[in-house]
């Protein structure tokens, strides 16, 4: 049996977190990529993968948030399953590196369906 009477002790918005720099948005580059739902990163991934590095300086963080939005995209559509990995090759200045990611689709504040992209440790 499951009490209907509780009481939220405390609440922490997808909105709240994005406005506290916890999330940050992929805005409508995600829209672009073909994405219909709405995507943010953790700042941790974000500065992971989007982030330039300044041993990169001819590159920008729309070309880095790109390459990541359009992985995640291909990887979405082949898979039903709410939470998915995935590794985008992110340049470092001498090398590429792979980034092993964690894409969770759940439900927003309105409890319409968001992706949050994130490292695998995060939650």
């Amino acid at each position: 049996m499951i009490e209907d009477d509780f009481q939220l002790i405390s609440v922490y918005t997808r909105q709240q977190a994005i406005e506290d720099g916890v999330l940050i948005e992929a805005g409508s580059l995600a829209q672009e990529a073909g994405i219909e739902v709405h995507v943010a990163l953790t700042a941790a991934a974000w500065a992971e993968c989007v982030t330039v590095p300044e041993s990169c300086p001819w590159q920008d963080e729309t070309g880095r948030l790109w390459d990541v939005l359009n992985v995640l995209a291909m990887k979405a559509r082949q898979s039903e399953q709410p939470t998915i990995f995935f590794t985008v090759a992110v340049n470092s200045g001498d090398h590429l590196r792979d980034i092993e990611l964690k894409l969770v689709c759940g439900p927003g504040d309105e409890d319409e369906p968001v992706f949050t992209v994130m490292l695998p440790g995060e939650d």
